[in-house]
């Protein structure tokens, strides 16, 4: 598995690692944002990426003896799924973002994820995977959708792990190349806001 400084170091050439006021998709401040889009432009460096962090996952005997298949979260994890199933040797499928039938704390229609264009069959083992996880909503909703059709979830793979290991999901295993621990804060408490800054989200 790659060292987390040469993983740094290419997030950092690719610019995927940002330095600015960014509203994360969990809703909190943070002033260093992972835009692993940047690092996914390169699909040598993205198959190297997801590479190191499988065979790391693999290695550790967690997995269990066979997978069936990769799942990810739209839109995101769609890359790295299609990576990490490459190097698993499965296929890899995806949930997409539709209207909920709820509305988000600024009053817009909220959004969850569904199974549109492919489907799960009982009994069969998944992984999902990620690109980056501060909280950890949309890999818990991928994991909701693979229980609900019957099929179990073997483990979560990410490139980064922005929670600093807070970030679990039951007894499944997480594997990632990053685990940090940035800081954030609500939108009420963030020190940039109140010097008069305005986040932007630029989207993973």
């Amino acid at each position: 598995m790659m060292t987390e400084k040469q993983v740094m170091k290419i997030f950092r050439d690719t610019g995927a690692l940002l330095e600015g006021h960014f509203e994360l998709r969990s809703k909190l401040h943070s002033n260093r944002y992972f835009q692993c889009a940047n690092v996914l432009r390169y699909p040598r460096v993205a198959s190297k990426l997801c590479r190191s962090v499988v065979r790391a996952a693999v290695e550790s005997g967690k997995l269990g003896d066979r997978i069936d298949g990769v799942i990810s979260p739209a839109v995101g994890g769609i890359l790295v799924g299609h990576e990490v199933a490459r190097e698993l040797g499965v296929k890899c499928v995806f949930a997409e973002k539709v209207q909920g039938s709820g509305v988000d704390a600024t009053g817009k229609p909220n959004t969850v994820l569904a199974m549109r264009r492919f489907s799960l069959a009982k009994g069969e083992r998944y992984v999902v995977a990620e690109d980056v996880v501060t909280k950890g909503g949309r890999v818990q909703e991928t994991i909701d959708l693979v229980k609900a059709a019957g099929a179990k979830v073997a483990g979560v793979v990410v490139l980064v792990d922005r929670s600093g290991g807070k970030a679990k999901f039951g007894r499944i295993p997480m594997f990632s190349l990053v685990q940090m621990t940035p800081e954030t804060w609500t939108a009420d408490k963030c020190p940039m806001c109140k010097a008069g800054g305005h986040p932007i989200h630029p989207g993973s």
